[in-house]
């Protein structure tokens, strides 16, 4: 679980109990995210409440989802929760549960959805009603350490690789880095691994899931060759073996290899980079995965939805603060491409300023070209992610053959979709 510094924690408070002080109405907001995340969200709360003086916003702040997801569903199981809620690909499960207030009606009196792509609120669209506000885009991405690579005197890696380029790559960066710095992450062994497996998939033409036929084009040879992949790694000392590589969660700045030192390239969403940088003075920058180019494998999605509670007793307020947080130019220059690059014509009129929001817009205009819709999460998400991560640290730990690995990833997925 990430960890949040007490300070900031402590000033969102305070600053929360000082405005709810004048104000005659105070909304909750759960979300989770880091420091950076903290400090860009308590700047935009505060030029909210100076514009709406008698509406408080209280912070409710999360580690990481699993902390933030616990928090809410345990609120919501005592009849409460929070006014809005921050949600990711699972937003469809929340509204299967009921929880989750359909927005179209406060549109446009309240909320602005005109000048929102129209792609983003088909993605908060769930059986006709508008549930969740884009809270920005955000594609997969890898990111490095551009200050290490100068420094070992190593070329700087293309942004666009076919795999035999990225893999003579590390190979190449493999002799210039110190003993006990890998070139690459494990990004394999991800806690999140169904991203970096359904990225494998669509390169290969085998998308995960096919909602239409409820079927998956995925193989057992093909969960197999993703296994042999990272084996290739791991044996060739391109990606750290699997006992260093289990020391890293890898789930955020707090718990990356590439943070602490140990690799030079990770797997990252292009809408963290500023709070993986605030975590280093070493420069980081970003390429894509390798052969995206070639196959259209990247997709750009939603990176989070701003959702409201069924239950909330202060719902115009919740939307006002949500239109504010999503078309407003200086609540865009405060906020950033933290929770995504903005969906909004109206915010994207503000002027980014931050270096690393520029890096993720320039990294969005060549990764875009090489991007198609986003494939269909499996049903169970969550479950193809805990059970796919044992499979690969078995495989990884030399306690499951490549082959006996792909077979029981291919069994899995299907057992999901059949669920």
């Amino acid at each position: 679980m990430k960890r949040i510094s007490v300070f900031l924690l402590a000033l969102a408070a305070s600053t929360a109990m000082a405005a709810a002080q004048g104000a005659t109405t105070t909304i909750r907001w759960a979300y989770w995210g880091s420091d950076a995340r903290i400090k860009r969200s308590q700047a935009a709360i505060d030029l909210f409440t100076a514009a709406n003086p008698k509406i408080a916003v209280n912070p409710e702040i999360s580690g990481g989802t699993g902390d933030h997801f616990l928090k809410v569903d345990t609120a919501i199981a005592g009849g409460g929760g929070p006014d809005i809620i921050q949600m990711g690909g699972n937003i469809a499960d929340y509204v299967n549960k009921g929880v989750l207030l359909p927005l179209e009606k406060y549109s446009p009196s309240i909320l602005n959805t005109s000048v929102i792509d129209q792609g983003a609120l088909e993605s908060g669209t769930i059986n006709g009603h508008l549930y969740g506000i884009s809270t920005g885009v955000t594609m997969p991405a890898l990111f490095y350490n551009k200050t290490l690579i100068q420094k070992i005197g190593a070329p700087l890696p293309k942004v666009s690789m076919t795999y035999a380029e990225f893999r003579a790559y590390l190979v190449a960066l493999k002799a210039k880095l110190p003993s006990g710095v890998y070139p690459l992450q494990d990004f394999g062994a991800q806690s999140s691994n169904s991203t970096p497996f359904g990225y494998w998939a669509r390169y290969n033409g085998t998308p995960l899931f096919d909602p239409a036929n409820k079927t998956t084009a995925v193989t057992a040879e093909a969960a197999q060759k993703y296994l042999e992949l990272f084996k290739d790694y791991r044996d060739n000392g391109l990606i750290p073996p699997a006992d260093i590589s289990a020391g890293y969660a890898e789930t955020n700045a707090d718990t990356s290899s590439v943070i602490a030192g140990k690799a030079a390239i990770g797997f990252i969403w292009t809408n963290s980079l500023g709070g993986y940088q605030a975590a280093t003075k070493d420069e980081l920058a970003l390429i894509e995965l390798p052969g995206a180019a070639a196959n259209k494998a990247l997709w750009q999605a939603p990176s989070q939805f701003y959702t409201v509670n069924k239950s909330s007793k202060n719902i115009e307020a919740a939307v006002r603060f949500i239109n504010f947080l999503v078309n407003n130019p200086d609540a865009a220059r405060v906020l950033g491409n933290d929770r995504g690059a903005s969906a909004s014509s109206a915010a994207r009129t503000a002027l980014l300023s931050d270096v690393n929001d520029q890096k993720v817009i320039e990294y969005l205009k060549v990764a875009g070209a090489h991007s198609s819709r986003e494939t269909q999460h499996l049903p169970n998400d969550s479950e193809l992610n805990s059970t796919f991560y044992l499979i690969y640290q078995k495989v990884a730990f030399g306690q499951l053959p490549s082959a006996q690995g792909g077979k029981q990833i291919y069994a899995l997925i299907t057992r999901l979709i059949k669920k």
